[in-house]
């Protein structure tokens, strides 16, 4: 009952919320910014839609995960971005502007592909089991209502109120940090015996997914002639993904706590880069002033 209360209920109260602070920190001319650089919108649209789930392919069969958890962490890189790339595009000097608007983008065709990517997925790694049924219209919807119409939401509002919204957002993103943290613990509960497995298979993992994401996120981009400000944003939006959406697959649709643990192992862990990158942009940056 717990278990079920949270995947149903909290978890998509999460995602909700955190796609609603997404759209309240949008306005009309952020998006109108983005397409004025249609060149440099569409390589970040390829790379987060293409590459990443590339790459995730690689490493799980690199590193031969077992199957529940390969699937759990291909089902994160079928994610967009979420408010943690543009927290940590705003902590490393990025541009946010840019950020915000991947996110936003990326939001709104991620739930038309990645329940497709998903049942692949699942029928490359799992075979014929109980999940050869996986809803793909179902999740559409769900997704939709999720991720899209709280954007939608969002940037209308900011657009009709902006002061307004400017209060709002504060209270939005400490409302979707509760709801996501009892979905952890209920995560971490579910795991609790295998926890420690999971993250020694997990930990490897996605520190080489992030790492190669990034690199290769920021490295295309400046071989494309990105200044080095948006190629870094490129790179986190690559490398940086919206672990409360894959949760809300794995857990409220799948309902597999396995796999779920994939996205959860990745949502705690990828902190480690992050850090260093904020830490390494921001000494830089004081290196270069003083």
């Amino acid at each position: 009952m717990e278990s079920s209360l949270m995947t149903q209920v909290v978890l998509p109260a999460a995602l909700f919320t955190i796609m609603l602070g997404v759209g309240l920190s949008l306005s009309i001319a952020d998006f109108r910014q983005v397409f004025k650089r249609p060149g440099m919108t569409v390589l970040g649209i390829t790379m987060q839609l293409l590459l990443l789930p590339v790459l995730g392919f690689i490493v799980v069969s690199l590193l031969e995960l077992p199957p529940a958890l390969a699937v759990g962490l291909m089902i994160l890189t079928f994610a967009p971005g979420g408010a943690t790339s543009n927290m940590i595009t705003y902590l490393a000097r990025g541009d946010t502007a840019l950020s915000v608007s991947m996110t936003a983008i990326v939001s709104m065709i991620a739930p038309f592909t990645l329940p497709f990517l998903t049942l692949l997925s699942l029928q490359y790694w799992m075979g014929e089991t109980e999940f050869s049924g996986f809803p793909v219209l179902t999740t559409m919807i769900k997704l939709v209502v999720m991720t899209i119409i709280p954007v939608v939401i969002g940037v209308f509002l900011h657009h009709r109120f902006p002061a307004f919204c400017l209060r709002l957002q504060t209270g939005v993103k400490t409302l979707s940090m509760i709801f996501l943290l009892m979905v952890v613990v209920g995560i971490v509960k579910a795991n609790w015996n295998q926890l420690p497995e999971l993250i020694g298979v997990l930990g490897p993992a996605v520190f080489l997914l992030i790492s190669l994401a990034f690199g290769l996120g920021y490295g295309i981009a400046k071989q494309l002639g990105v200044q080095s400000q948006q190629a870094l944003t490129l790179g986190i939006e690559v490398g940086v993904q919206n672990a409360g959406t894959a949760l809300l697959v794995t857990g409220a649709v799948l309902q597999n706590a396995e796999m779920s643990a994939s996205a959860l192992a990745y949502g705690v862990l990828m902190n480690v880069p992050a850090f260093v990158l904020i830490f390494y942009r921001n000494l830089r940056a004081r290196t270069v002033t003083a």
